[in-house]
């Protein structure tokens, strides 16, 4: 499982079938920050690290590490597009603890992903104010979609 360099001791790579702790720990980070409009439930974690565990069909996460040890994590969703005409990734979750960040952890990222021929389309979901992370999506090259997304939720209807 090959881990990527990013600047001196920083890197990511794969998440590892033996840290499911580390996982459950950095998402469950992440959805209780004001990034997020809630919580999801802790047996989508379980759902999701299963899926990771089985294939990367559908899924892949990567560790951010920052002095050889983890400081965040990205999830990112697979799918096809016709429109893009084929793969399309998009960035489900990212997080970096907060003495990591400006770093340039997130751009390498990015800079990683923008460089694989197999990835047709990057997308990435941000809040309207959280204009941080906008800003750093624009600076790598996303671009504003004029459209609306609308979304059926059903683990939230009962």
């Amino acid at each position: 499982m090959p881990a990527f360099k990013i600047k001196g001791e920083a890197m990511f790579r794969e998440l590892k079938p033996s840290e499911k702790d580390l996982y459950f720990h950095y998402v469950d980070i992440f959805y209780h920050t004001d990034v997020v409009e809630s919580p999801v439930p802790k047996e989508n974690y379980e759902v999701t690290f299963n899926e990771l565990m089985r294939s990367d069909d559908y899924l892949k996460c990567y560790i951010f590490e920052c002095d050889n040890k983890p400081c965040g994590f990205v999830l990112l969703s697979k799918t096809f597009s016709q429109e893009a005409g084929g793969l399309s990734v998009t960035i489900e979750e990212i997080y970096i603890d907060e003495d990591y960040r400006g770093r340039g952890l997130a751009t390498e990222f990015f800079d990683y992903l923008k460089s694989l021929d197999e990835i047709k389309r990057l997308r990435i979901e941000v809040e309207d104010y959280n204009e941080g992370a906008k800003r750093l999506y624009e600076r790598t090259g996303f671009k504003l979609l004029p459209y609306l997304q609308m979304v059926i939720d059903k683990w939230k209807i009962k």
